[in-house]
C-alpha cells in the first residue's frame, strides 16, 4: 500500500475515533501493513503534528490530550422515593 493513502487512511481512523490510542503493533494489525512502513505512516503524522507519542509508547491525535477516566453514575434514590410518593 503507498506511503500516501496509508498516511489518509491512519489519519482517518484517528478523526472516526476520537480519543483512540494505539501503540505501533496495534496499528500495525489495524492497518494490516508491515512494520517498517507503519512506522513510517506515524512518525510522518507526528512530524506533521496531527499525531503524539504519550509516555507509555501510544500515538494519539494531539487535539485530544489526556481524556478523564470515565466515572460511574450515581443513582439519586431520593430523587425515586419522591416519585413513588406522588404516585
Amino acid at each position: 500500500m503507498p506511503h500516501n493513502i496509508m498516511l489518509t487512511r491512519m489519519r482517518a481512523e484517528y478523526l472516526e475515533m476520537p480519543g483512540l490510542r494505539l501503540t505501533l503493533e496495534q496499528a500495525q494489525r489495524l492497518c494490516g501493513v508491515e512494520r517498517t512502513l507503519c512506522k513510517m505512516v506515524l512518525d510522518a503524522l507526528v512530524d506533521e503534528q496531527f499525531l503524539c507519542v504519550k509516555s507509555d509508547g501510544r500515538y494519539a491525535r494531539m487535539t485530544d490530550g489526556d481524556l478523564p477516566r470515565p466515572r460511574p453514575a450515581k443513582a439519586d434514590l431520593e430523587a425515586e422515593t419522591r416519585f413513588v410518593k406522588a404516585s
